[in-house]
């Protein structure tokens, strides 16, 4: 679903902080069917890495109903992304990518986020579209980044209430990435040190 250009900067964002040693474990956050992570997985493969771990994180029940007008649109409804946690395990085991590298945190971002066992960060990857989605993964999980790390943001262009997200986090917490355009619709950056 992402396309060729926003796989490409997941590559190249995994394998600069393979190769500078950034520390930290991987995450996307809104997995659909599972496709990017299974990428991320097969790239730590690829390169023999051990001691990262990939969070697939989702409510593998499709997405919330906005909570608020500035959630953004309202694609609770439809069908097509309502993807169950079986059907992604299975789609790793495909691969031969399911294994203890791998873990899932299923659940609604505002439960699952702030208390995710993840210690520290390398890729923060945002799939969730909707602003408080979007704020929910920020506010507790972008400390957690290394320096050196990169945030993607899968909508930014292309949803409104992502975008309003995200700025509303950097302005709150007085942070000033260099955002990059990955294509129509994606974002990233790299952490830089505080």
């Amino acid at each position: 679903m992402i396309g060729n250009r926003r796989l490409d900067n997941v590559q190249k964002c995994v394998e600069d902080v393979i190769a500078h040693n950034v520390p930290g474990d991987f995450i996307e956050t809104g997995v659909w069917r599972g496709g990017t992570t299974i990428f991320m997985r097969a790239l730590l493969n690829l390169h023999g890495v051990t001691d990262r771990v990939v969070w697939v994180a989702d409510s593998f029940e499709g997405m919330p109903k906005p909570s608020s007008r500035e959630d953004g649109f309202d694609l609770s409804f439809v069908k097509y992304l309502n993807i169950s946690l079986e059907q992604v395990k299975r789609n790793f085991e495909r691969f031969g990518l399911l294994d203890d590298q791998v873990r899932f945190l299923k659940g609604w971002f505002s439960d699952t986020m702030p208390n995710a066992p993840i210690e520290r960060l390398a890729i923060l990857r945002l799939d969730g579209d909707l602003y408080s989605s979007t704020m929910d993964v920020l506010r507790n999980l972008y400390h957690r980044v290394s320096p050196g790390g990169y945030v993607i943001i899968d909508d930014y262009y292309s949803w409104p209430s992502c975008r309003q997200a995200v700025s509303d986090f950097l302005r709150d917490t007085g942070i000033n990435p260099r955002i990059q355009q990955i294509d129509d619709d994606g974002a990233f950056w790299k952490v830089e040190a505080p």
